[in-house]
């Protein structure tokens, strides 16, 4: 079966065809990336992606989107465009879809790729846990989160949240000094604030006038840049500062949804931070919860590896959904 899988951010639109084979196997072919400011809504999009395809796509579709999919309009987070899933079929010319959330995507993903695909990242070097909860997230755009459930008899159950969208929680004076300055701008600072591609640059600028530097505006792709190449400790402070943010977050969601079978965390800023992820605070961030530090450092924390765990999850979805 072929269909064509679809993950949508804030950002990118990635646009692939899947086949399930009959093991229930999933591959992918060479993905398309269609940036979401080039096109006026994602059925342009659409077209533009049949157009490099030569004109003709499966008739199945499965799309990842980054926000909340249920309702008769389905809006993004951090991208202006709609989808109404009653004109799916009639708009796109399929003869079926699934849609799910983004990073519910990306749990279906973590629930069917082997264990090499995923990197350590600290508590115990161990498996994912085969069975009970796990945690899912990860910063791009926004932050995504999500949990998966393994049953004891191999099967799972996947559910999407919004959990980038709690209240931060600071935890020393930096935290402190990077609210006040985030409040200026917004009544309620969420996690995502803080934990996401663009939030590099507040963490910057804050740590600049803590030192009383001044900084020019930049946008986040040279601060990350500069983070992690080693041509500015003042960047590759943010950046530090960031991993442990993501640290604290990530030990937050573990203890609120009960992912203690492990917790994975997905895309692409991720991966690229791979390796400063292991050096930083994020381990210490991570377990630092008090009373329940013991039980923190028993889980083990994982990257996703595999190139494009959105579109192949969206296809899993897919799978599920239409056997």
């Amino acid at each position: 079966m072929e269909l064509v899988s679809v993950d949508i951010g804030g950002t990118h639109a990635r646009f692939s065809i899947a086949t399930v084979h009959d093991d229930g196997s999933i591959t992918l072919d060479e993905p398309e990336t269609i940036h979401t400011q080039d096109h006026a809504s994602f059925q342009t999009a659409w077209e533009d992606y049949r157009a490099r395809k030569g004109g003709t796509l499966p008739s199945r579709i499965s799309m990842a989107i980054a926000g909340p999919v249920g309702g008769d309009v389905i809006r993004f987070t951090n991208n202006p465009w709609i989808i109404r899933p009653a004109l799916v079929k009639e708009k796109l010319g399929v003869d079926s879809y699934c849609i799910v959330n983004d990073f519910e995507a990306v749990a279906h993903a973590v629930a069917r790729v082997d264990n090499d695909q995923f990197l350590h990242l600290s508590g115990p070097d161990i498996p994912l846990a085969p069975t009970g909860r796990l945690t899912v997230l990860g910063p791009g755009t926004g932050l995504g989160v999500a949990h998966l459930y393994r049953e004891p008899d191999g099967s799972y159950r996947v559910s999407a949240t919004e959990g980038g969208h709690v209240d931060f929680a600071p935890l020393d004076q930096i935290d402190d000094a990077l609210l006040a300055r985030l409040r200026k701008r917004h009544n309620r600072v969420s996690v995502e604030r803080v934990v996401s591609g663009p939030a590099i640059v507040d963490i910057y600028q804050t740590l600049a006038a803590l030192e009383g530097k001044a900084v020019k505006e930049e946008d986040d792709i040279a601060i990350w840049t500069r983070g992690q190449d080693g041509s500015d400790s003042l960047a590759a402070a943010a950046v530090d500062r960031f991993c442990m943010s993501l640290g604290s977050a990530a030990g937050d969601y573990a203890l609120s949804q009960g992912g203690f079978g492990g917790v994975v965390i997905a895309g692409g800023l991720g991966y690229r931070i791979r390796n400063t992820l292991v050096r930083s605070g994020f381990a210490e961030r991570f377990k630092a919860k008090g009373r329940f530090q013991e039980l923190m450092a028993s889980i083990p924390v994982k990257l996703i590896t595999h190139p494009q765990p959105g579109l192949f999850g969206a296809a899993a979805a897919y799978a599920r959904e239409h056997p």
